[in-house]
């Protein structure tokens, strides 16, 4: 399963295209993929992709962490071949990469979660579905074929709609559970605030709840009281109607029998009050070995003590990540968390890494500095943006042929070989 030419047959082919006048759909860097991405989005897209939270203080500490190493090459050393190969939990990976789980796709482009796992597929990376997803997982898993997905679980304040979610991940093929920890409730998020735009308040990013049974009995309940009381005609705005039209569309169904339906909107109502748990703690996650028989992963941890506390636990895995900076605003860049982690834990733990990667040769860095697997978040979606799957598969081809270079050019023929002393401090 080794890809030892991935670099330069990528390369190869861009080259041998521009003979003919031809230039990548897709950007190569990440300035002008983000440019162009902004480009194709609409403004509510583009602040829920690319917004962070308060005045994106965590987003520039993210990339600040990367400017602070830089990588030490060594030649003539002889390395003409690359094994990106790794394993992660059991499974053996093409390269140590991951697309991250990114909620509400749709706003970018339709079918948007199905269309990613296209993209990872054809590109032969895991996918993290998103419990914020657009299309049901069973949908999305059918998309992945033989590439193993992960699925990400946001904890619900109704603990049976928590079972049946997991209970789907495991009848779909999920190799993993994923639980977010750090969105217990949302960040302070100008960019959306600014233009008062959350999109699950339309109805957009909550597939995997409208298309479960036990929130549809949330929702048939709701509905049931709201139609036994008595209710105050109001007078509805445009904007009200271009919302209950979009929650609609979205909604399970026929898109005319949903117009005048009091379903779509209550299952918007149903969500926002359960989706997520602000009162989750250890003592909601000592249950999981008694509900899933799925690998567990901890996203979101950033302190050496709450990585102690998750591996005496028994997870398998935590990624540490700051959500992108989306969540705390000056929160500690994920990249400096993941060292002082790996210090206090040593090297055996599975920890992953996310929040700022955007290249082949921050892989590099995070892979360097201890992380065992990287996930890679609004870059893949900004391919989307720009070509659908093809996108998606087009930025995770560019980031692994620059780590192969990368690792060609400083002599590193292997995954395992990429080690802190490859790199230097600044």
């Amino acid at each position: 399963m080794s890809d030892p030419g991935v670099g330069r047959t990528r390369q190869s082919a861009i080259y041998r295209d521009g003979v003919f006048g031809k230039r990548p759909t897709v950007p190569t860097d990440a300035g002008a993929l983000e440019a162009r991405a902004q480009a194709a989005m609409s403004s509510t897209a583009w602040a829920y992709v690319a917004g962070g939270a308060g005045e994106g203080a965590t987003m520039r500490a993210n990339r600040a962490a990367f400017d602070r190493w830089q990588v030490a090459p060594r030649v003539l050393h002889g390395t003409t071949t690359r094994d990106l190969t790794t394993t992660l939990l059991g499974t053996t990976l093409r390269a140590p990469l991951l697309l991250a789980p990114v909620g509400a796709g749709c706003l970018v482009a339709p079918d948007s979660d199905v269309q990613i796992a296209r993209g990872a597929a054809t590109a032969g990376v895991p996918y993290v579905f998103s419990n914020q997803g657009c299309n049901p997982l069973e949908e999305t898993a059918a998309a992945m074929g033989d590439v193993p997905w992960w699925f990400q679980l946001y904890w619900s304040t109704d603990e049976a709609l928590v079972d049946s979610l997991i209970g789907r991940a495991e009848a779909a093929g999920a190799a993993a559970l994923v639980i977010t920890l750090d969105t217990t409730m949302l960040g302070w998020r100008p960019q959306d605030l600014n233009l008062g735009s959350l999109p699950f308040a339309r109805g957009l990013g909550i597939a995997q709840y409208t298309s479960d049974p036990r929130f549809r009995e949330l929702v048939a309940s709701r509905v049931a009281v709201a139609a036994a009381k008595v209710k105050e005609k109001v007078r509805p705005t445009v904007g009200a109607v271009r919302s209950l039209i979009e929650m609609s569309r979205s909604h399970p169904g026929d898109f005319r029998a949903n117009l005048t339906s009091p379903e779509p909107r209550a299952a918007v109502e149903t969500f926002l009050e359960i989706y997520s748990n602000p009162a989750l703690s250890w003592a909601n996650l000592e249950t999981l070995r008694e509900r899933t028989r799925l690998p567990v992963v901890l996203k979101g941890i950033l302190h050496p003590d709450d990585a102690r506390r998750a591996f005496e636990l028994g997870v398998d895995a935590i990624v540490v990540s700051n959500h992108g900076g989306r969540q705390v605003d000056r929160a500690i860049a994920s990249l400096d968390a993941l060292v002082s982690i790996r210090e206090a834990i040593g090297r055996q733990p599975v920890v992953l890494f996310d929040s700022g990667l955007r290249t082949g040769t921050d892989l590099f860095v995070a892979l360097a500095l201890g992380a065992d697997a990287c996930l890679l978040g609004r870059p893949h979606i900004y391919g989307l943006a720009l070509d659908g799957a093809d996108g998606v598969a087009s930025v995770v081809e560019n980031v692994m042929a620059e780590l192969d270079l990368t690792m060609g050019l400083t002599g590193v023929g292997s995954i395992p070989d990429l080690v802190p002393g490859l790199l230097t401090r600044t």
